[in-house]
């Protein structure tokens, strides 16, 4: 998730077309079991045309058990347009992106005195794609809304999710929309800057609420951005600041579909207040742990007291022991308890107007009986002591803060996806970037991490198995770097500061068992063009699979290996055009580009949500390691 605002562009129209199929219910190649997978690379895109769309030109190569082989290219499917009007809203067609109120109705841009406008966010990210009694239902957050009708960059401004019905032609596999609906928050107050998120092993999908609001500083400084954010959300949801909370958001909101279509939402509470990037189910669905996006964050894990059901659990944060700086990095996790809750006993704090004032006691300057902690809550160092019985309190809804106060590292730097592969029992995760926090830093508060800094940032492996004292056979016990980027010194002739044949800035990460495949979505300033990666866990090859406009984020990557005899890796892209008149780019004319993109559909005004089809499908017999 990148917010900066850079006024000028836009992203161009995509395109689709038939979708070439792989050992499917419908070829001759059904009862062949796959031996081996390989993504054959596309080269980077090098002219103003190709810069401005989102596209493939990457193929795949499936090896049969029989030893034949076949290849075939990979497709980029657009099912919409944030911008498009496919969602009914009150006997209204609504764009896809537009956030709604407390009343479900579409909250008007009012910049621009004399043309109120729905907002309409250019920013979908996660899609979780649902199966419900032979329907087939796409869950889409939008995450945010870049700059509203006067160029202004918009704070506080109600998120949204969006239900889209989706129908499946069974000759091409083809996805098509058939209707859409927005997903009501209004039982959870509204919805806060939902990231990425994750699909549950029984059909349902888990969000997230990114960047939780400073409640310190909404408390105590009217000045402050949590403060204005804060209020600025409650007068446009609820209609009134008299209902501002921060307590309200920094959480996990899960979402169910019903036989009849219809949508609901729970929060949950007792996983707890952090920027959740996302939430990852483990194999045995009762473990989970979590990206804690931004500077000075934190690792958690959740172990829910029964299977499928995240209401109750206890909540734990990690602590880094570091065995290796260079190439990456890698370390031990010990993992901390905070504390043992109920989403309805957290929800009865929250309810009852608990303030951070009546969980800790601060002093601003070393003072005897405070710790000096520094995490991405305030982003500077603060120094805090819990008040008596305030445990509870201070675990679920001050985690990152306690986990500090505990013992806990807070110094990872904008940890984002996360991904499981249950065969091998390893777990995924992206460190966008290594830097900051992530190095070594001279007086700091707390030095667990000391890595070799990483603009372009790593990708881990995490390996899952036992802890003393911890109810579960999935907990993280180590990560090491996996797939890393390289830093340029100065920036080529496309602009990239970042090696653009190696991953930048990971973000996404989707795993697909059938090719023993882990998908690599760039979240990235350092490349001029965003793309999509596959990348072999077996062969170690890294290939190129799509790229998206520039300026833009690949977003809402979801590997979907059989789906009615079809595999897809839903991919969408945000925040098209973002930060292009900042790029020092000499191999194409930067004026055409801008003009291309203008000529497009505009900066920053609308994303798009699609698919990759093309994917082998089939029932893999191969050995991953």
């Amino acid at each position: 998730m990148k917010r900066t605002l850079i006024v000028g562009l836009s992203a161009a129209v995509l395109s689709s077309s038939l979708i070439p199929t792989f050992a499917d219910a419908h070829t001759s190649h059904a009862a062949r079991d796959i031996k081996k997978v390989e993504f054959l690379s596309m080269d980077a895109p090098n002219t103003v045309n190709e810069m401005v769309k989102t596209y493939t030109e990457a193929k795949v190569k499936v090896t049969y058990q029989n030893g034949k082989t076949e290849i075939k290219p990979l497709d980029y499917n657009q099912l919409f347009l944030s911008q498009d009007k496919i969602v009914e809203n009150k006997g209204a067609m609504i764009a896809a992106g537009t956030p709604i109120d407390v009343n479900g109705d579409p909250i008007i841009d009012r910049s621009v005195p004399d043309k109120p406008e729905d907002f309409v966010s250019d920013a979908p990210d996660s899609n979780s794609l649902l199966e419900v009694h032979g329907k087939k239902y796409m869950v889409s957050h939008f995450e945010y809304d870049s700059i509203d009708n006067a160029g202004n960059e918009v704070k506080g401004l109600p998120a949204s999710m969006t239900l889209t019905e989706v129908v499946q032609d069974k000759k091409t596999g083809k996805l098509a929309v058939k209707k859409a609906s927005k997903i009501d928050f209004k039982n959870v107050n509204g919805l806060w800057t939902p990231c990425n998120g994750s699909t549950t092993p029984w059909g349902t999908h888990l969000g997230s609420e990114e960047y939780e609001p400073d409640a310190r500083a909404f408390e105590s400084d009217p000045t402050s951005s949590a403060y204005k954010e804060v209020n600025a959300f409650a007068e446009r949801y609820f209609g009134t600041k008299e209902k501002a909370n921060p307590y309200f958001y920094g959480f996990t909101p899960e979402i169910s579909v019903d036989r009849k279509g219809k949508s609901s939402v729970v929060k949950h509470y007792s996983t707890g207040r952090f920027s959740h990037e996302m939430m990852q189910i483990l194999p045995d669905q009762k473990t989970a742990i979590f990206g804690d996006d931004g500077n000075n964050t934190m690792m958690f894990m959740y172990v829910a007291d029964k299977k499928k059901d995240f209401s109750q659990g206890t909540l734990y944060a990690a602590k880094f022991k570091q065995t290796k700086a260079t190439e990456g990095g890698a370390g031990d996790l010990e993992w901390i308890k905070l504390g043992h809750a109920s989403d309805k006993k957290v929800k009865r704090l929250i309810d009852k107007g608990t303030k951070f004032s009546d969980i800790f006691e601060t002093a601003d300057v070393p003072t005897p009986g405070f710790k000096a902690v520094k995490t991405a809550a305030s982003k500077k160092v603060e120094y805090l002591k819990l008040k008596p019985g305030k445990e509870k309190e201070a675990a679920f809804l001050e985690s990152r803060r306690y986990g500090a106060l505990l013992g806990a590292t807070s110094e990872f730097n904008k940890m984002e996806g996360i991904t499981v592969n249950a065969e091998d029992k390893k777990a995924y995760i992206a460190l966008s970037y290594v830097s900051g926090s992530t190095e070594k830093q001279d007086g700091a508060v707390q030095d667990d991490i000391q890595l070799e800094k990483r603009e372009s940032g790593v990708t881990f492996e995490i390996d899952l198995g036992r802890s003393k004292g911890i109810d579960s056979r999935y907990v993280p016990t180590n990560m090491q770097a996996l797939v890393i980027g390289e830093d340029l010194a100065k920036p080529d002739a496309y602009g990239n500061t970042a090696n653009p044949n190696l991953v930048s800035n990971p973000d996404n990460l989707a795993y697909s068992a059938t090719s023993n495949t882990l998908f690599i979505g760039e979240d990235s300033s350092l490349h001029t063009n965003n793309f999509v990666w596959a990348y072999n866990l077996k062969t170690k090859k890294l290939s190129r699979i799509l790229s998206v406009p520039v300026g833009a984020e690949a977003t809402g990557l979801r590997s979907l290996d059989r789906v009615g005899g079809y595999s897809y890796l839903l991919s969408n892209y945000q925040h098209p055009g973002e930060g292009l008149n900042g790029k020092q780019i000499t191999a194409v004319d930067p004026k055409k580009l801008e003009q291309a993109m203008q000529e497009g559909i505009g900066i920053q005004k609308t994303g798009g949500v699609g698919y990759l089809s093309g994917l082998p499908t089939g029932q893999k017999s191969y050995s991953h390691r």
